[in-house]
Order: structure tokens, then sequence, then C-alpha cells
């Protein structure tokens, strides 16, 4: 198993922040490369809020407000290379497949390093600006609960409504 970081939904207010709602426990990335080449007037409402404090899911291409540290087996993880090449082919102009396999791996690969050396269930959140230059800059942050430097066990549960 792998660590890596996952969806996490404790309501239902990613229905109202985000265009498209990421699912609970999809696999989850920056990205950040959706937004590439875009200026701040470019972007409103839910769109900019997605660029703020979004990350990506896969396979719902979703977005979520927070993640969580989680395992994927390797399968998961080919799958999800997979859906992300594809989308880099059909959305994003990449040459071909392989190229594009390669640069989803590398999203992955970033993902997989946001979550090395915490415990599961660690929970993260992201902040992204346009700098001006017009590269994007993210700050993840790391949720403790209150009264606790670092949770040692499973202290919440993804429920239906």
């Amino acid at each position: 198993m792998t660590k890596i970081l996952r969806t996490i939904r404790f309501d239902s207010s990613d229905d109202n922040v985000f265009v498209t709602p990421a699912g609970p426990d999809e696999i989850a990335l920056s990205g950040a490369f959706a937004f590439t080449g875009i200026s701040m007037e470019d972007i409103r409402g839910k769109t900019r809020q997605a660029f703020a404090n979004g990350f990506l899911a896969l396979p719902s291409l979703g977005r979520a407000t927070f993640v969580s540290v989680g395992e994927a087996g390797e399968d998961e993880v080919k799958d999800a290379v997979d859906a992300l090449a594809r989308l880099f082919v059909d959305d994003y102009e990449a040459p071909d497949l392989d190229t594009a396999r390669h640069a989803a791996r590398e999203e992955l690969d970033f993902s997989c390093e946001l979550a090395v050396g915490k415990p599961l269930n660690t929970l993260l959140t992201v902040h992204r600006t346009l700098t001006e230059d017009g590269a994007i800059h993210e700050e993840y942050r790391e949720i403790t609960p209150p009264g606790q430097e670092r949770p040692h066990t499973r202290i919440w549960d993804v429920a239906d409504e």
C-alpha cells in the first residue's frame, strides 16, 4: 500500500462551493495544473474557489476542500495515473498517451510526497495564490484537532446523509 491523499467530506458544503464536488475517499491531487496560464480576472465564483482552495479528485474530477492521508493499492494508483493521462490527452493537448502518463505519474507522486511521514487520517487543506509573475503558489496546512498534537486513532468517519 502507498500513502496518498484522499478526499474527505464532513458535510455537504463542497456541493455549494465547487462546480463539481468530489466524492468521499477519492484519490486527491493538487490539481493546480488546471489553472495554468490563467489570470485572476478570468475566474469567478465557484471556479475561483476551486483555484484558491480545491484539491482535484480522481476519478470524478471534482474538487474537495479537505483531504486526509490514506492508502491506495498499486492497481488503484495505476488506474488513477491512466485516468489522469487520458484527461491530459483529451483536455490539455498532451502530445500522446505515454507523455501524458509520465506527467500524470508526477502528479500522483507529488500527492504521495505530501502524505509521506504523516499518520493516516491527517487532514490537509490547500491555499493557492497567483504571484505577480503569473506563477501559482501553493501552501498546504495540516489540520490538528483541538487539544491534540496529532491524532493517534481515527477520529472521524464519512457517513451518508
